[in-house]
């Protein structure tokens, strides 16, 4: 089942036309995935970074945008788990508004040591969460 959350567009995510700059959609797409780890994983970033001392940076991301969005839009987004690795997380993102797909984003993160910035292998009570959701996604 994919995690839904929804964004709405402010003045700081548009360029002067009114529409978001695409960068933006970029740190709305990382809150989304801070919000799933928070809200579905049960660890948020400051226990994976600051507690941890892990993180979970982009390794890959592909984005496709369909249209616009503009100030004052509402997106929605669903964010699915397509792969887990030893160490990575693949994702699809997509948002829409009122039913327009708006953009499509697929995405690598892998676990790492913010010391050494070497990956790590997934706790395994974070795996199993992540194996048991790519299922029912």
């Amino acid at each position: 089942m994919p995690f839904t959350t929804q964004r709405k567009v402010r003045f700081q995510h548009c360029d002067p036309a009114g529409i978001v700059f695409y960068p933006r959609y970029y740190e709305m797409l990382n809150s989304v995935v801070e919000d799933y780890f928070a809200e579905r994983v049960g660890h948020d970033f400051n226990r994976l970074h600051v507690e941890a001392r892990t993180g979970v940076p982009t390794a890959h991301i592909e984005t496709d945008f369909h249209a616009p969005s503009r100030l004052g839009d509402t997106l929605t987004f669903e964010l699915t788990l397509r792969d887990v690795g030893r160490t990575s997380l693949t994702l699809r993102t997509v948002a829409h508004c009122s039913g327009e797909p708006r953009l499509t984003c697929d995405s690598t993160l892998v676990y790492v040591d913010l010391e050494s910035g070497r990956p790590l292998p997934w706790p395994e009570a974070m795996r199993t969460y992540f194996a048991k959701d790519c299922q029912q996604g």
